[in-house]
């Protein structure tokens, strides 16, 4: 099982999450971040890191945000690892928690 970063993250790209992972296996895109389901050891440290609470278990995803797992695997792919901590997206807080932000994902 790997964990995924859903729709949440899309606008906001905390870093936290970065800090702490420790096989560096999040990739960096110009609004979102994913996990390399190749890389993750299923640790858990970065799911209570994420202000965003955007990464769920593999297993644990919801419904309405299944797409995510498919769209990790692709950006992991496409995407250079990101291995440090940076500052958030400048509006981050105000979309932490915005409904309908796919539509605004930049691949």
């Amino acid at each position: 099982m790997t964990y995924v970063v859903t729709e949440n993250c899309i606008q906001c790209k905390y870093t936290d999450c970065v800090d702490v992972c420790p096989v560096d296996c999040f990739v960096e895109g110009p609004n979102f971040l994913a996990i390399n389901p190749d890389e993750c050891i299923d640790c858990t440290l970065c799911v209570a890191e994420c202000p965003a609470e955007a990464i769920y278990a593999e297993d644990d995803v919801p419904a309405d945000q299944q797409e995510y797992i498919a769209l990790n695997a692709r950006f992991a792919e496409l995407w250079p690892a990101i291995t440090t901590r940076k500052t958030p997206l400048p509006d981050a807080d105000a979309n932490n928690g915005a409904k309908g932000k796919r539509a605004l994902l930049a691949e």
